[in-house]
C-alpha cells in the first residue's frame, strides 16, 4: 500500500508540475551577420556577408530547442557593386527565381561537448539538410528591457550541391560564419 502511495504521489506531482516555459527571441538585425568565404583563383579567399536576415530561435530551460531564419538574396554584399550584381545574376544566386535562403531545424543535440543544429537549409531552390555546431551565450537582461542571447556558429557547404553552376576561378566549398543576437521582451512586473 505504502509503494502504492507514493506512485501515486510520483504521478500526481509530475502531472501537476509546471510545464516546461518555451520563449521565442526574435534575432536582431543590427547585431546579426551572415558572412561566407569562398576561394578565388586558388590562392585568396574572397569575403562577404548577407546584409538582410530575419528569424527566431526557441530557448527551453536555458537551451536552444529550434531556429528558423531567412536571408533575402539581394542583399549579399562583397564590396563590390559589379561582383555583388554578378552574384545577383542567374550566373550564381539568381535573385530574382530564388529570392530566399531559408534554414528551419530539425532537431538540436549533443555531441561530446558540442551542441549541433540540424535543418532543412534552401538555397537556389534546393533544400539539402545541414549541420551547424554553435555556441549560445547568455540570456542576460539588456539595458533597454529585453532578454538577449547570443549565437556564434560556422560551417561549410558545396555551393555546386545547390544547383550553382560550377565557375572558372571561383571555389565550390563556401564556408559560412554566422554571429547573431536574439531578443525577447522581459516581462513586466
Amino acid at each position: 500500500m505504502k509503494l502504492f502511495r507514493t506512485l501515486v504521489a510520483i504521478v500526481f506531482s509530475v502531472a501537476l508540475a509546471p510545464a516546461a516555459r518555451a520563449d521565442t527571441y526574435k534575432l536582431d538585425p543590427a547585431h546579426t551577420s551572415v558572412g561566407f568565404s569562398i576561394s578565388h583563383l586558388v590562392i585568396s579567399e574572397v569575403e562577404g556577408r548577407f546584409n538582410d536576415v530575419a528569424g527566431e530561435v526557441t530557448i527551453e530551460d536555458g537551451k536552444l530547442t529550434s531556429a528558423k531564419a531567412t536571408i533575402q538574396a539581394k542583399s549579399i554584399d562583397t564590396k563590390i557593386e559589379k561582383r555583388d550584381n554578378h552574384l545577383r545574376s542567374a550566373d550564381f544566386f539568381d535573385v530574382e527565381k530564388y529570392p530566399t535562403i531559408t534554414f528551419e531545424s530539425t532537431k538540436v543535440e549533443k555531441e561530446g561537448d558540442k551542441t549541433i543544429i540540424t535543418g532543412k537549409f534552401t538555397m537556389h531552390g534546393v533544400t539539402k539538410e545541414i549541420r551547424f555546431p554553435f555556441l549560445m551565450k547568455g540570456p542576460i537582461n539588456d539595458p533597454w528591457g529585453n532578454a538577449r542571447i547570443g549565437l556564434v556558429a560556422e560551417t561549410s557547404l558545396n555551393r555546386t550541391d545547390y544547383g550553382m553552376k560550377p565557375s572558372t576561378g571561383v571555389g565550390d566549398e563556401v564556408k559560412i560564419k554566422l554571429g547573431a543576437e536574439a531578443t525577447k521582451p522581459l516581462e513586466k512586473k
